[in-house]
């Protein structure tokens, strides 16, 4: 029985387990299989990346900064996008985007602090 690589149909010869003719053929397979996961994955790293560049941009003193809201949007911070919540003892939700993190304060302002 002749074996066909998955991928462009020619014939295999090797391993009795092979599916693919090579590592090209491997690839773009997968690729095909998996592209509408990787581009929805790939965008929302990207604005995640985006925002966590965005938040990098703020000089920490002791850990802190603050900024405004305006500030940050016309950065292209979008905050629809963060890794995770923290919630401290006192109950205060801090909204972080891997070690980066902010905290919404008043008249539209924002502290973001560094995770230790």
């Amino acid at each position: 029985m002749e074996r066909k690589c998955l991928e462009c149909g020619a014939d295999l010869r090797g391993r009795i387990d092979k599916k693919y003719c090579s590592d090209y053929c491997r690839n773009a397979f997968n690729n095909k299989l998996n592209k509408d996961c990787n581009n929805l994955v790939r965008n929302i790293n990207n604005r995640l990346r985006r925002n966590y560049r965005i938040l990098r941009r703020f000089p920490l003193v002791k850990g802190k900064a603050t900024t405004t809201k305006t500030r940050l949007l016309d950065n292209g911070f979008d905050f629809r996008f963060i890794t995770n919540l923290y919630t401290s003892r006192k109950g205060i939700t801090y909204y972080f985007i891997y070690d980066l993190g902010y905290l919404p304060l008043e008249n539209d302002h924002y502290m973001i602090v560094k995770r230790r």
